[in-house]
């Protein structure tokens, strides 16, 4: 009895020990039978406490296991045979461990040590959260190194120069950049190093900063003490290097330093295209209006200046025919050369395209402005070799005399623009003074131009027609068409005035285009078939489209290509001479007659007839002023009628204003004439009145 007391005495105690272990523990035998365990072990795998019973088998634990979810990952029979293979190694009596995972993700250490005589001692703990911890401090730890890393390569990387002091000016840190930008050695990165130090090496290595050391060691303390906001600009060994200091709130600082030397330079280089020519390196009109606006002062004083308006003749030519590249070398050889006319006072840009101006600060009179005036129109006559290309230009220079022709910028200005125009139209490659009264003929020329550009629209225009007479039939044989321009405002402008304006602003072919229908439609309503004359100038006989437009007034007006004749000067043969040509061929294949005006006044060629077979030569009136006067003028006369017979053409004779004079003409065998003698120029009407009266007169003689 005690001793069966006693063993139950015992279990109890046994039981009670194996509850208050922590884990779950149990015992398998040498057999794989399970011996004893505890309630822990049942609560780890889920196992219902009355389906687990002394002597179980280890494989019908492990189907109970999988029954429970445990062991997700292998199937029971996987589990069993890794299981028996880990017990079967370990009879060493060493404790070995292994994981499960079992049902809710949970992970089961378990370890196990064999005990001879009795089997396996194997303990189970649930070691979950403790994997999970640990897995939050390595992946905090991971997080941590990747953001150092991160942070390394920023500080690192970054443009700018970076350090850390502390509030006794000591370095804390500072990145490859600040070391790179200032050059500073090894032994001065290290943390510790004082800034008064670094300071030291940097201004026995040249380092200036607008003052001397001391006042700048100095500043650098009076900024950290009062724990400031500073930014200076260092310069050290050419670069430039902007540094701004940032306190923090322990009393330390971070400075940041960049190298800004090509943002110095950029910023220059910008200032200076902002106010020069990026093409020749002169300054522009922007600085050149400064410069004059500067001496204003100066002027109203009694000092004398002159203002030089340079404007280039022919260099569209250059442009249109070699291209823009050359056109560009052209200018910057211009601009050369000019500078080389120049005085150390004087001012020279390039105001924009061709156009140059020069302010002479100090002259003594006009004469110092023409001397260096006169070497400029030399200088730039001279031929440029551009690219294996001669080019031969020329300037046009205005000058405007200060404080005589003005003491404002823009009245200088305007007045030396006014002069170079003179200087164009006095035939270029010349200079000329500002003359009072240039301005009220420039407004005229503008009221002119600006008229032109409305005066198709207003009907102001009109055609009257002179009529030729031919010598043999003894009638009018054809009718010249005169334009004139009756202005809203001045009245009857004269021909010599809007025309060349016309042709210089490419106004002309549109005026043409017009007199041309006009004409034509006009010669349909003659009573007779004589023919229609219509002058062509230099711009209309270029244009692409003038065959097309004179083939358009015929087929619109009705009027038989026979009946029109088109009247072109000598110098219009210069010029373009095959395109010319072509155009011409093309026209009097139509049956248009062309007639060669003002024959003899100007380039006139033998080749030019040879090269074009004319049907008309007409012979200037100006060989007609001058036949009582000059004999060679009726040696001329003869000369051209005979050359125009051996030709197969017909000749005409302008200006016949006197009996003498058609004497003369009829004598040589001239075959038209045309003057006042006959009749002046008349409009439409007159014309038909003209032609029917003549008609009428005919008739009577006849009967």
């Amino acid at each position: 009895m005690i001793a069966g007391a006693a063993r139950a005495d015992g279990a109890l105690l046994l039981d009670a020990a194996l509850e208050s272990i922590p884990y779950g523990f149990c015992v398998w035998s040498a057999d794989f039978h399970l011996v004893m365990w505890n309630k822990h072990y049942l609560d780890i795998y889920g196992f219902p406490a009355r389906r687990i019973e002394k002597g179980m088998t280890l494989e019908a634990v492990v189907r109970l296991s999988a029954e429970m979810g445990n062991h997700p990952d292998q199937t029971p029979e996987e589990f069993l045979a890794a299981y028996k293979a880990d017990l079967l190694a370990n009879r060493s009596g060493l404790r070995a461990k292994v994981r499960e995972l079992v049902d809710g993700g949970r992970t089961i250490e378990t370890a196990h040590v064999y005990s001879p005589g009795l089997g396996w001692v194997v303990t189970h703990e649930d070691v979950t959260e403790e994997i999970a911890s640990s897995e939050i401090v390595q992946r905090r730890k991971w997080e941590l190194e990747q953001q150092n890393l991160r942070l390394n390569a920023v500080v690192n990387n970054i443009g700018q120069g970076l350090c850390m002091y502390d509030a006794r000016g000591r370095l804390v840190v500072c990145n490859a950049p600040h070391a790179r930008i200032y050059g500073l050695p090894e032994r001065l990165l290290q943390s510790g190093t004082s800034l008064e130090d670094i300071l030291a090496h940097l201004f026995d290595q040249g380092m200036k900063a607008g003052g001397d050391r001391d006042a700048y060691l100095h500043w650098r303390r009076d900024v950290s003490a009062r724990g400031e906001f500073g930014k200076t600009i260092h310069e050290l060994n050419g670069r430039m290097i902007l540094m701004q200091q940032h306190p923090m709130k322990d009393g330390g600082w971070v400075s940041t330093h960049e190298d800004i030397t090509e943002q110095r330079q950029q910023e220059a280089r910008i200032a200076h295209l902002a106010r020069h020519d990026a093409l020749t390196e002169l300054p522009n009109r922007i600085q050149f209006l400064e410069e004059m606006a500067s001496i204003e002062p100066a002027l109203t004083r009694g000092h004398q200046a002159a203002v030089l308006c340079i404007d280039l003749d022919h260099f569209k030519d250059v442009n249109d025919t070699l291209g823009h590249a050359i056109g560009d070398k052209v200018l910057k050889q211009v601009a050369a050369r000019l500078h080389g006319t120049t005085r150390e006072t004087d001012e020279l840009a390039r105001i924009g395209g061709d156009e140059f101006s020069l302010l002479l600060r100090q002259v003594a009179g006009p004469a110092d402005a023409a001397a260096i005036a006169e070497r400029i129109t030399q200088a730039i006559g001279t031929p440029f070799n551009v690219d294996g290309h001669q080019v031969v230009i020329g300037a046009s220079v205005g000058i405007a005399m200060a404080p005589a022709d003005g003491d404002t910028t823009d009245q200088l200005m305007k007045n030396a623009d006014l002069a170079l125009y003179r200087a164009k139209a006095d035939g270029r490659s010349t200079f000329h003074f500002f003359e009072r009264g240039m301005d009220e003929a420039i407004q005229h020329r503008r009221t002119i131009e600006a008229g032109l550009r409305l005066a198709l629209a207003r009907n102001e225009f009109r055609l009257v027609f002179q009529p030729l007479v031919g010598l043999k039939e003894d009638r009018v044989t054809c009718f010249e068409a005169l334009i004139r321009w009756d202005h809203a405002e001045r009245g009857t402008i004269s021909p010599a005035d809007f025309i060349p304006i016309a042709e210089e602003t490419g106004m002309i072919v549109q005026i043409g285009e017009w007199v041309l229908r006009e004409a034509c439609q006009v010669a349909m309503t003659w009573p007779t078939d004589a023919r229609v004359a219509v002058n062509l100038s230099t711009v209309q006989l270029k244009n692409k489209r003038l065959f097309e437009t004179v083939v358009a007034a015929l087929e619109e007006s009705g009027l038989p290509p026979t009946r029109l004749e088109l009247e072109i000067t000598e110098s219009l043969l210069l010029a373009d001479n095959e395109p010319t040509l072509a155009t011409l061929h093309k026209l009097r294949a139509l049956g248009i007659r062309i007639s060669m005006d003002d024959f003899g006044t100007g380039y006139s060629s033998l080749s030019y007839l040879r090269s074009f077979p004319f049907d008309k030569i007409k012979i200037d009136r100006s060989f007609m002023r001058d036949l009582e006067q000059k004999g060679d003028s009726l040696a001329i006369i003869k000369a051209v009628i005979g050359l125009g017979h051996s030709l197969g053409m017909t000749t005409t004779a302008e200006g016949i204003e006197t009996e003498e004079q058609l004497a003369a003409v009829r004598e040589q065998g001239c075959n038209e004439v045309q003057g006042f003698l006959f009749s002046p120029p008349v409009g439409a009407d007159a014309v038909i009145a003209m032609l029917r009266k003549e008609e009428n007169d005919r008739l009577r003689r006849a009967s």
